[in-house]
């Protein structure tokens, strides 16, 4: 049984933290930016531009991963990792490489059968060579690592404790969905797909008793899907040709 020393007002306190930040970082940063640099280009197209949502994002973390180890080693009296359970997996290092790469190549085989829309919001962040590179790097290291904080390490125990271990990896994969549903473009079939990756995450974490585990699976996921993505676009159109 799951017994974290924080409480659900702990989590919810946390949620609130690690979404409204970035969010409020990317309004402040887009402002300056149409100042500075975007003169004459309407905000609503400053905020979209991938390199200042990365780098609102990442700040963003930054902030919400003091408070994580702030409050997980105020409340247990342990070291961060030891309070959320991330028990790093030495011995089955390769086979959770090998499930993440699975999952990912499973999930796009499915895809091909569901109405994946041709045109989604997150495919603007892989439009210029420079704006993939940075996403792509953060989708397999800093995204995947403050996820699995959250999701598998902070959230998934409490809701254990309360609901049992099936009602947490279910309830713990649906926010989890939910918080990719603007990249989606709230499309249900992406979203499932997010959901089903959810899912497995929280299973991995329950099963092993391992963020790390979930992380090591989350990392592999993200990266294959970059390694695709990259080949299919001919090597992110080969630089640009180059920067021409």
């Amino acid at each position: 049984m799951e017994n974290p020393a924080w409480s659900g007002i702990d989590v919810l306190a946390l949620a609130c933290l690690t979404f409204l930040t970035p969010f409020v970082l990317i309004v402040i940063f887009s402002f300056v930016a149409q100042r500075l640099v975007y003169k004459g280009t309407p905000w609503i197209d400053v905020v979209q531009k991938p390199p200042l949502a990365l780098l609102a994002e990442f700040l963003g973390y930054a902030v919400v991963l003091v408070f994580m180890v702030v409050m997980a080693k105020g409340k247990s009296g342990h070291r961060f990792l030891d309070a959320i359970s991330w028990n790093w997996p030495e011995r089955s290092l390769f086979s959770l490489i090998g499930l993440g790469i699975a999952l990912l190549i499973s999930l796009q085989f499915i895809g091909h059968f569901l109405p994946i829309p041709k045109d989604l919001p997150f495919d603007n962040f892989f439009k210029r060579p420079l704006d993939a590179y940075l996403t792509s790097i953060f989708a397999i290291s800093v995204g995947p690592l403050m996820e699995e904080f959250f999701f598998r390490g902070f959230l998934y125990p409490v809701l254990a404790r309360w609901l049992g271990v099936v009602a947490a990896v279910l309830l713990t994969a649906l926010p989890f969905a939910l918080i990719h549903a603007l990249q989606l473009g709230f499309a249900w079939a992406p979203m499932l797909i997010i959901f089903i990756v959810g899912l497995v995450l929280t299973s991995v974490r329950a099963v092993r008793h391992s963020v790390g585990a979930s992380f090591i699976v989350h990392c592999a996921y993200n990266s294959t899907l970059t390694i695709l993505t990259y080949i299919g676009s001919d090597g992110f159109r080969h630089m640009e040709r180059l920067s021409q």
